[in-house]
C-alpha cells in the first residue's frame, strides 16, 4: 500500500478545490472529499488490509474539518516518515477574486460566520501559512476558468502517476493477417534476412534458438536493434512525460511467424530491464502453420 501516489488537495476556500478533486478522478484516481484528518492513517491501514487495487489517492483536507489545523502536521509527518509516496497540493487565489466568487456563488465562508467575507477569508489565509510553506505544489488559480484550472490538474495528475506506470504492449504480427488496429508505433522488419527460405528453419518460428541464431548472423539485424532501441529509448519518456497511460508497439513480417517473432523476442528482453509494465504477444505465430 505505501507505493500509491497520495495527493492532499488543501488550501483557500473558494480557490477550486472541487474542480480539483473532479480532475483527479478523471485521471483515475480513488477521490474523496472532506475526509477527517484522524481517519486518515486509518483509512490507508483499512486498504491495505483489502488488498485493494487502488494505485493513486487523492483527498480534500481543509479547515472545513474541526481537527485539520490541529493535527495535519503530526499525522502528515508520520506518512511520510512512514514511507508513504504523499503530495500537498496548495490551491490559492487572491482576496478580491475569492470575495467575486463568493458572491457569485452565494455560498457561506467556513470562517465568516461570526466575521465578514473578508474577514474570513484573512483568517483563513493566515491559518494556512505554515500548511502552504510545506507544500509541494501551489497554484493561484485567480486567472483561470473553470475548464482551464482542471485541465492543469488533470495534467499534473496524469504527469506525477501515469509517467512512472505507462504500460507497453509489444506485439510480433504478419502483414498477410494485417496490421493491428491498435498499434501506436509500426515497425516493417520484412527488410531483415528471411528464414522463411532456409529448409531447416521453415516450419520453426522466432522463439526457437536456431532462428535466433540465424537473424543473429546478419549486420543488418544488429545495426536495426541498435538503432530502433535508440528511438525507443528516446520516444517511451517522452510519451510518460506527456501522460500516456500505454503503449503498443508492433513489429511485423510477411507471415508473423519468423523476424517480427525473433525482433519482438529481442526488443522485450530489452525493455524489460527498465520497465515492469511490458508485456510480450505473438499474434499469428500459428497461423501460418495451419
Amino acid at each position: 500500500m505505501k507505493n500509491i501516489k497520495i495527493t492532499i488537495i488543501t488550501g483557500l476556500s473558494g480557490s477550486g478545490k472541487s474542480t480539483a478533486i473532479n480532475a483527479f478522478e478523471d485521471a483515475g484516481f480513488f477521490c474523496m472529499d472532506n475526509l477527517p484528518i484522524i481517519l486518515l492513517p486509518k483509512f490507508l491501514e483499512l486498504k491495505a488490509e483489502t488488498n485493494s487495487e487502488i494505485t493513486k489517492i487523492a483527498l480534500v483536507m481543509d479547515l472545513r474539518e474541526k481537527e485539520f489545523l490541529q493535527r495535519y502536521s503530526e499525522i502528515f509527518r508520520e506518512l511520510k516518515d512512514g514511507g508513504y509516496l504523499f503530495e500537498i497540493l496548495f490551491l490559492e487565489a487572491s482576496t478580491e477574486v475569492l470575495i467575486r466568487r463568493y458572491s457569485q456563488t452565494r455560498r457561506k465562508h467556513p470562517l465568516s460566520k461570526e466575521k465578514s467575507l473578508l474577514e474570513g477569508i484573512q483568517a483563513e489565509r493566515e491559518a494556512l501559512k505554515e500548511l502552504r510553506e510545506i507544500a509541494d505544489l501551489i497554484i493561484d488559480t485567480s486567472n483561470y476558468n473553470v475548464h482551464e484550472l482542471k485541465e492543469i490538474i488533470l495534467n499534473h495528475a496524469l504527469k506525477t502517476t501515469l509517467t512512472k506506470r505507462m504500460k507497453i504492449y509489444l506485439l510480433s504480427f504478419g502483414y498477410k493477417y494485417g496490421i493491428p488496429r491498435d498499434a501506436d508505433l509500426v515497425i516493417d522488419v520484412r527488410f531483415l534476412p528471411n528464414p522463411y527460405f532456409v529448409q531447416e528453419l521453415k516450419n520453426l518460428d522466432g522463439t526457437s534458438p536456431q532462428v535466433k541464431k540465424y537473424m543473429n548472423r546478419w549486420k543488418e539485424t544488429h545495426a536495426f536493434l541498435k538503432k530502433y532501441l535508440a528511438l525507443l529509448n528516446y520516444l517511451i519518456p517522452l510519451y510518460e512525460k506527456e501522460g500516456k497511460s500505454s503503449l503498443t508497439i508492433a513489429a511485423g513480417c510477411t507471415a508473423g511467424t519468423h523476424r517480427s517473432v525473433c525482433i519482438a523476442d529481442i526488443i522485450f528482453e530489452e525493455l524489460k530491464k527498465k520497465t515492469n509494465f511490458v508485456t510480450l504477444t505473438h499474434r499469428d505465430i500459428e497461423l501460418d502453420k495451419s
